[in-house]
């Protein structure tokens, strides 16, 4: 394998950059969904099925229809799941008869960024072999490999209820949260519309923020990199917590009553605290 194509496309988190610069442009997708295509092909599947979901960004458009279209031409049938969080492709992946995920994000960097992440048959993130894998074939640059064998496209945003009901059935009780005051703030991204719908089935009173993405306003004054508003709005409306999502819905903040920022450690040992006051956690919790 030749070693200078090592890291040249993927970083730590997949693909990204600025749209309109190296990688992300339809001339891009194009190919690296052909060599995404061939290189699960080449694993020894005769037939596969990729299921593609974006977040909010304005450039998700282009770059969706330009990835799809290099995926069909390398042979892979192409769910497409329309704007969803990034843990329901990985969710969905696992769940159906889908090979591997896609989501196009650039998670909290802002609208005029955007991104790939691969996700196996698992649900999880492709190996480094595997990206080196990938890389090697894009630098081959053959589209079409076979005319008989090119693959189909459908759309499968109904699936999404699948992920919602999953979410929904960790919910220990409809009507657990009754009573508490939520701010939830979407980020104006991949979570706008499926978090609310959630809690509501909490019982809780929602105030919502970042709810009304336009293509442009993702992770704009809004979302986990900037609070401001959602501990000034917990504080005004005297909620008793406030939620932070991230662009493409894979991470949160929280605030407490009192507008503080409650950190990831806290989070992780509210979470197990929890699991062990339940009964339900097995061995301990280490934070890395």
């Amino acid at each position: 394998m030749n070693d200078i194509l090592r890291g040249r496309f993927f970083g730590t988190d997949g693909i990204r950059g600025e749209v309109g610069g190296e990688v992300m442009n339809p001339r891009f997708a194009l190919d690296l969904g052909s060599a995404i295509g061939k290189t699960f092909l080449a694993s020894g599947n005769s037939k596969i099925v990729a299921v593609l979901g974006k977040d909010t960004r304005i450039s998700g458009y282009m770059l969706e229809s330009a990835l799809q279209a290099g995926l069909v031409s390398a042979g892979v049938d192409v769910s497409v799941l329309g704007t969803a969080p990034t843990p329901a492709i990985s969710y969905l992946v696992r769940e159906t008869e889908a090979n591997f995920g896609i989501v196009i994000s650039a998670s909290h960097n802002p609208y005029f960024d955007n991104g790939f992440k691969i996700f196996d048959f698992d649900g999880n993130k492709i190996t480094d072999e595997f990206q080196f894998l990938i890389e090697a074939e894009l630098e081959k640059g053959n589209l079409v490999s076979n005319w008989r064998k090119i693959g189909r496209v459908r759309r499968i945003e109904a699936d999404l209820r699948l992920y919602k009901e999953f979410c929904e059935g960790i919910i220990h009780s409809r009507g657990c949260f009754s009573g508490l005051s939520i701010v939830m703030d979407c980020a104006n991204g991949a979570a706008y519309k499926i978090a609310p719908q959630i809690f509501e089935k909490t019982g809780a009173s929602l105030i919502l923020l970042g709810v009304e993405p336009n293509g442009f306003n993702i992770n704009e004054n809004c979302g986990s990199t900037d609070t401001k508003v959602l501990q000034a709005t917990v504080i005004e409306q005297k909620a008793d917590i406030g939620i932070s999502f991230d662009g493409d819905g894979d991470r949160l903040l929280l605030v407490n009553h009192k507008g503080e920022m409650v950190d990831g450690d806290q989070i992780i040992f509210a979470l197990a605290a929890g699991k062990n006051r339940l009964g339900t956690l097995k061995g301990g919790v280490v934070g890395t």
